[in-house]
């Protein structure tokens, strides 16, 4: 078996998490769903669910995954409770299921990138998604984003995934700080931060089952909890690394993001008259061309905006394949890059159903937003408060240098508050499912 990796230094592992959790999460399904379930009453809720649930939820994947030094599924044998794989393996299969359709969205962004250069979403920026977003040149794209994707993960962790988030998530930053400044200038723009940054709570209190669930959830998407990515990154940490600074880091970083893509997309869309949380799935797509088409240098403008999309989804695409990537290889004597090119193959022929028809691409993601996502966190917080418990506070406290900690505050959390939230949720989105008919895949 060989020799298993490291990260090479902690700003490459804090830069590759953030990478991770920093994808089209933020970009793409946060203002959709700001959007979708009102606006900064959404955000008033998803801020709160990403640092009262998120963050004690990520230290817990966190503990597993570097007290193990294993993959997803073995680190619950590392940990003496061989029992308890069935927690991995599901892990493994909620992010196996989220890359196959999530790669489909990524060959949407590189398609409206050489739209912007062509200009061919600027006639009719609704018809052009239409004709986008399923069919056999979807399949295409959707092949090369994940073959882009394999790429960088069969480089391994020090010299392909370290090296691609140490300039993919400045990039990142950089390009969405200077669109954010660029929004200001535009008129009209006030009414969109007003709509982003004014919350109505009277919408909140009256529509909060909506509301509630789908904000939680999107703070596990975008921080890419319940994946099995926050575990194996973590696994390939040193033990004088301070999990609750680096949690910490992720998270505000993470969430500075997405806030910054709503600082962008929002006053875009009211300053173009363009009604947000239209649209579906491709609603930013949509409202940001329609955006593009209207405004001097639309086409420049439009390759910088899908091109940091595209580097925000490759940087979680890349976690994501990571999961199970470092399970075969930690596990059987196959190479990292066949087992790249491999996983890459499989994904993408259960991504080809989402590529031909949007109404299974809807389906795949209401399950993963309402079941798969809260399950999995369900399972790992009720692993790490009710089973590893002394033993995940002892391992918070490495790398602290003996500076007191919050440990037992947030074991009881993780064991009790972030647990019912959770549980709550995943009562919610269930039960969201089972009252939309329209939410059954098509036949």
């Amino acid at each position: 078996m060989p020799e298993r990796e490291v990260w090479g230094t902690r700003i490459g592992f804090i830069l590759a998490a953030v990478g991770s959790a920093v994808g089209l999460g933020n970009i793409w399904q946060f203002p959709f769903k700001t959007a979708t379930f009102g606006g900064a009453a959404f955000l008033v809720v998803y801020l709160l669910a990403a640092v009262a649930i998120g963050l004690p939820a990520m230290l817990a994947e966190f503990v597993i995954g570097r007290r193990s030094n294993l993959n997803v599924v073995s680190a619950f044998r590392g940990l003496g409770r061989r029992e308890w794989r069935f927690v991995g393996i599901f892990g493994l299969i909620t992010g196996f299921w989220i890359l196959s359709y999530y790669s489909v969205v990524g060959g949407w962004v590189i398609r409206y990138m050489v739209g912007s250069v062509t200009g061919a979403y600027f006639g009719d920026p609704a018809g052009y998604f239409t004709t986008i977003n399923a069919g056999l040149a979807t399949v295409g794209f959707h092949a090369v984003f994940m073959a882009i994707t394999v790429g960088i993960v069969a480089f391994g962790i020090e010299d392909g995934i370290e090296k691609a988030t140490k300039v993919m998530v400045p990039s990142i930053i950089l390009l969405l700080v200077g669109l954010a400044v660029w929004a200001t200038t535009l008129s009209g723009g006030g009414e969109g931060y007003q709509f982003f940054l004014s919350p109505d709570f009277g919408d909140l209190r009256s529509n909060w089952t909506d509301i509630v669930p789908f904000a939680v959830s999107q703070a596990f998407f975008s921080l890419s909890l319940g994946m099995g990515a926050m575990i194996t990154y973590s696994s390939y940490l040193g033990a004088d690394d301070n999990l609750g600074q680096d949690g910490i880091s992720i998270v505000v970083l993470n969430t500075f993001v997405g806030v910054l893509a709503g600082l962008v997309v929002f006053p875009l869309l009211f300053a173009q008259g363009v009604e947000p949380g239209e649209g579906g799935a491709g609603a930013v797509f949509i409202s940001i061309a329609q955006a593009f088409s209207e405004l001097p240098a639309g086409r420049a403008l439009g390759v910088i905006f899908f091109g940091v999309v595209l580097i925000a989804a490759l940087s979680s695409a890349i976690s994501l394949l990571e999961v199970v990537t470092a399970y075969v290889v930690d596990n059987y004597d196959i190479s990292r890059p066949s087992t790249a090119v491999g996983l890459g193959l499989v994904l993408f022929l259960l991504g080809v159903p989402s590529a031909l028809d949007i109404a299974m691409f809807t389906w795949f993601d209401a399950v993963a937003y309402g079941a798969l996502l809260p399950l999995s966190v369900l399972l790992i917080l009720v692993f790490v408060g009710w089973v590893l418990a002394d033993e995940a506070l002892d391992e918070l406290r490495k790398g602290t240098n003996g500076i007191p900690t919050l440990g037992p505050v947030w074991l009881w959390t993780v064991r009790v508050v972030v647990l019912v939230a959770v549980l709550a949720t995943l009562i919610l989105g269930v039960q969201g499912l089972a009252e939309d008919p329209g939410i059954l895949p098509p036949v």
